[in-house]
């Protein structure tokens, strides 16, 4: 079985995307990471990401209709795909595992 392999900005993408569940679209992506990072991050940087996200299997996307205040433009909507859940699982598993095994004087010298 292949294992997921996902860079930092990628599984933080791929979690805010489950967190917005069915408004997850580049902009909405974008300031929720900002929120909850303190981090500014630039929407073409979002938007790649969704994209590269997309072409591993880890996301799927479809279009809304045309809205006014958008100037007749249409959303893309990202939704975590089968695949991107079981990738989020991984990550989150083999981060445990290495919280789990610092050594207790690590965590203290961390201000644990």
């Amino acid at each position: 079985m292949k294992r997921a392999f996902l860079g930092e900005f990628e599984e933080v993408v791929l979690l805010t995307v489950a967190v917005l569940d069915e408004s997850a679209y580049g902009v909405t992506v974008t300031q929720e990471i900002e929120q909850k990072t303190g981090r500014a991050v630039g929407f073409s940087t979002v938007h790649t990401t969704l994209q590269r996200l997309e072409e591993k299997g880890y996301l799927s996307s479809k279009m809304s209709g045309a809205t006014a205040e958008r100037g007749g433009r249409r959303k893309r909507f990202f939704t975590v795909t089968a695949a991107g859940r079981k990738a989020l699982m991984e990550v989150k598993s083999i981060r445990e595992q290495l919280w789990d095994a610092l050594p207790p004087q690590t965590l203290q010298l961390m201000g644990g």
